[in-house]
Formats: structure tokens, C-alpha cells, sequence
């Protein structure tokens, strides 16, 4: 069964965008990551995304979803109002927009089969999170401070997730990932 891993890139002062919803300064070693062994593994090992509606529209998902794009997988989107034109795919990537967090990291984990889940997105994994549906959790942090922007923990019911420490990696000169095992407290 798929493992449901929420991650993202994160400044110090928790921010995974800045005032403007700019996310440049969190991958100054954007083409390094590329040559992780890390990366390539999370890439390899993924079969289905649960993407966030506002992650999906943050670039022009017609410039993006192409071959090009790292997952070439099925996109699943949570949001109660879907896009009235998306890209169609490639045989590999399609998009798929459903009602609810729930029902997309059903079927995306459906989709993956034995392959994990990634979930992209601040609110996404908000979701994912205070609904008990993630395995674990990996936030990059970068060393910038963004002083505003989109907090990745903001809205969490903390009382009912718990966090054990997995591992630490220094995964780029720019970033050192954290990694979590999550479970309802």
C-alpha cells in the first residue's frame, strides 16, 4: 500500500512563499537538487500526487505539465470548484480534481499502487495532516528568513498529530531535509 508523504520547501521562519507568493529564494539550488540521489529516489519511487488547487494555479499548468514536469504521474487536486480547462496529460501525468482531501488521497493511493503519495501544497497538507491521512513529512529547509508569505503550519490541529523524528539529510548546499513519521496522538 502507498505511503502518503506531505513535503515541502520551508524558509527558517516557516514561510514556503514570500509576500508575493514567490517561491524563488526557497530554490536557489534548484538545478542541484536535480542531481540528488535523494531526489531522484523520491521521484522514482512516486505513482500519484495530491496537488493543492492553489499550488496547481501558482504557474500556468499549461506551461508546466509536460514531460518536463518531475512527476509524470496522475495529479489529483482537491478543490469543490474544478478548473473549466486543464491540460489533458501525456499518457503519464493527467489531472484528476476531486471534492475533498479525503477522496483525492484515496485515489491517488489507488493510482500509486505500491508506489508513495506526495502531497504539494500549504494547505494541502494542512488538510492531509488534521485529517490523519499522512505517513510522513518532509520539510527542506532553506536558510532565508521571508518575514511573511504562507505559513506551512498555520491552521493545525496539533493536538491530534504526533511527530517522530525519522531522519536529517543535507540533501544541497542551499537545503537540509527533515523527515517525520506521523501519527494521530
Amino acid at each position: 500500500m502507498a505511503n502518503v508523504i506531505a513535503g515541502m520547501a520551508m524558509s527558517l521562519d516557516g514561510f514556503v512563499n514570500d509576500a508575493d507568493g514567490n517561491v524563488d529564494k526557497l530554490y536557489p539550488d534548484f538545478e542541484e537538487m536535480h542531481d540528488v540521489q535523494s531526489f531522484k529516489d523520491m521521484i522514482a519511487n512516486t505513482g500519484a500526487v495530491v496537488m493543492g488547487r492553489h499550488t496547481y494555479e501558482t504557474a500556468d499548468p499549461f506551461d508546466w505539465a509536460n514531460e518536463d514536469y518531475e512527476f509524470q504521474v496522475p495529479i489529483f487536486a482537491p478543490t469543490h470548484i474544478p478548473p473549466e480547462k486543464y491540460p489533458q496529460g501525456n499518457g503519464k501525468l493527467s489531472f484528476t480534481f476531486a471534492d475533498s482531501i479525503e477522496s483525492a488521497i484515496a485515489q491517488a493511493k489507488h493510482a500509486a499502487g505500491d508506489k508513495d503519495v506526495q502531497v504539494l501544497g500549504a494547505a494541502t497538507i494542512q488538510q492531509c495532516l488534521n485529517a490523519g491521512l499522512c505517513d510522513e513529512l518532509k520539510v527542506d529547509l532553506i536558510p532565508v528568513f521571508l518575514g511573511k508569505g504562507t505559513r506551512l503550519f498555520e491552521n493545525m490541529d496539533t493536538d491530534n498529530i504526533s511527530l517522530e523524528r525519522a531522519g536529517v539529510e543535507k540533501t544541497t548546499s542551499a537545503r537540509t531535509g527533515l523527515t517525520f513519521k506521523v501519527t494521530k496522538a
